[in-house]
């Protein structure tokens, strides 16, 4: 077994499948760990110290079945290039190429297209520069409106491209999101709202702030239990 500079570890299954280990060394962690990097789609093994590398690579080589089965389980990568389809607010959208001018324009219809004029190599860079800007709006929207159903102030509200969470909020008040919400039911992502405006009065999980949750989001657990289901093929969509 061979650790290459990079940190990355190669090992077979016995379907003959390569399965990509990357070694990652967080010293905060009490013990080897592991997990899947879904977006890249190899499995991450975590060592409390770089003396361990290589008690990580073996842990993740006894772990080599578990590994496999939960990268088969992963959903179908879908990329932002021209005639791709994904969601969009639980719409089909398919990416175009055709249109007047270079501005980015969203055509409705069955599907909806997403027109993207321009040069064909960037066209994956625009399509999530659209997606960002038009999540912002719509979370921007949706937290003013649970705001002032719950009596409160957001400081500032902000998209990322963030992989362990979906929102955030901070002590001082500003929510920040995943922009892959946008890709989501309009439902989903209004819970998301909802829930870090709710964390603007209980930095916590109690009751109390559930019930905050409850205020907005009437169907909160349907909603939640949608994105524990299916939010790995919102981080499956590539540019």
């Amino acid at each position: 077994m061979t650790v290459d500079k990079n940190q990355t570890l190669t090992l077979t299954s016995r379907s003959g499948q390569e399965i990509a280990v990357r070694i990652k060394i967080n010293p905060r962690a009490k013990r080897l760990i592991l997990r899947l990097d879904e977006q890249k789609r190899e499995a991450v093994a975590i060592a409390p110290h770089k003396r361990m590398v290589k008690d990580a690579a073996r842990f993740a080589e006894e772990r080599l079945e578990w590994i496999e089965s939960r990268l088969d389980m992963l959903p179908r990568q879908i990329s932002l290039q021209a005639g791709d389809a994904f969601s969009l607010l639980g719409q089909e959208c398919v990416i175009s190429l055709e249109g007047e001018g270079r501005r980015a324009r969203l055509i409705a219809g069955e599907p909806l297209i997403l027109s993207l004029p321009g040069d064909p190599a960037t066209i994956g860079r625009r399509a999530e520069r659209f997606l960002r800007k038009h999540a912002k709006e719509q979370l921007s929207r949706a937290v003013d409106q649970y705001c002032e159903t719950l009596g409160v102030d957001a400081r500032r509200v902000t998209v990322k491209d963030t992989r362990s969470r979906w929102g955030s909020c901070t002590s001082d008040g500003r929510l920040a999101f995943s922009w892959r919400l946008v890709m989501a039911p309009p439902d989903v992502l209004e819970y998301v709202a909802a829930h870090e405006c709710a964390h603007l009065l209980e930095m916590n999980h109690s009751n109390r702030f559930w019930a905050h949750v409850a205020r907005c989001r009437p169907g909160w657990k349907r909603e939640r239990a949608w994105l524990r289901r299916h939010g790995a093929s919102l981080h499956a969509v590539t540019v």
